[in-house]
């Protein structure tokens, strides 16, 4: 068992969430953890809730309420189907997707969403929810891509880890190398650097680029320092550089079977709810996206 506690996915009806549930339903039996299907419906409950939008007449009620658990049922069937000795549960939540979510994150290890959809989870990527959810999560979330007709995700390939600073390097290797040695694949660690933009401190001191170069160095060797005694089966490939670490992690990504990165960062590839990079990378990656937030680490509003 790589890690603890449940995971939670959300759908919605759509078949991007359903292959979300999917890959989820693969994490879930890698960690040896139940996993738990939720459907945030605003009818959901004994007494109708007073959400704004919601204009639904009292007749109409049982037909909702049928059509979600119908949604519920086909992505039980689907996750069973493929891993028939996991531990599923099913559950409609009064709310909205955003609120649904972020409440299960206080008790879950990761959350799973699918990228696009309809229905209870509208626009996850596209919109404000899953900028929300990877922003205030309490948990470590998940991204599954819309990959097209078929859907699907990728089971093969390396893991890619993008490292940051000291705050989420040690998370994030955390992940990446547990998944890389549970599915017997490389890992390659990303770490980009630059002497102007955000490296603020190297274009005041107007420290020469080659200086600059073997700090960074220095630091992703120091990251991963003792990684290899605990992880002796991986087969770790650096990629440290100058340049873009939105281009490097994305370059990886089209290869790779899972993009780990931090929930916060300098700006250069983690800080999703903040920085550019790991928003786009959610955005573009065409493998799943793993957000990172360690346990016990409280999300900001």
């Amino acid at each position: 068992m790589s890690d603890a506690g449940h995971v939670v996915t959300g759908v919605d009806g759509s078949a991007v969430a359903l292959n979300a549930a999917r890959w989820a339903a693969r994490e879930a039996v890698r960690r040896q953890a139940r996993l738990r299907i939720v459907y945030a419906d605003r009818t959901a409950g004994p007494v109708l809730p007073e959400l704004p939008g919601l204009h639904l007449p009292p007749e109409h009620l049982d037909k909702v309420r049928e059509q979600v658990a119908h949604w519920l049922g086909i992505a039980e069937r689907a996750v069973r189907e493929q891993e028939p000795d996991l531990d599923v549960e099913v559950e409609a939540l009064g709310g909205t997707p955003e609120h649904v979510l972020i409440g299960e994150s206080r008790t879950a290890a990761l959350v799973v969403v699918g990228d696009r959809g309809f229905g209870g989870f509208t626009g996850l990527l596209a919109g404000a929810v899953a900028v929300k959810v990877a922003a205030h999560a309490e948990c470590s979330v998940a991204v599954v891509p819309d990959t097209g007709d078929p859907l699907t995700f990728p089971v093969t390939g390396p893991v890619v880890a993008g490292i940051d600073d000291d705050r989420s390097a040690e998370a994030v290797l955390a992940q990446a190398f547990a998944v890389a040695s549970d599915y017997g694949v490389p890992l390659h660690v990303v770490h980009t650097w630059d002497v102007v933009g955000i490296d603020l401190k190297w274009l005041r001191s107007r420290v020469p680029s080659g200086v600059v170069a073997e700090s960074e160095e220095r630091f992703v060797a120091e990251a991963l320092a003792g990684w290899g005694e605990r992880y002796p089966d991986v087969e770790v490939l650096r990629f440290v550089g100058r340049g873009s670490p939105t281009a490097e992690l994305l370059s990886r990504a089209k290869e790779a079977q899972l993009v780990v990165v931090g929930a916060r960062g300098r700006g250069r590839v983690a800080g999703v709810h903040l920085g550019s990079t790991s928003s786009k990378l959610l955005h573009h990656s065409p493998c799943p996206v793993f957000i990172v937030r360690p346990a016990g680490q409280a999300a900001t509003s």
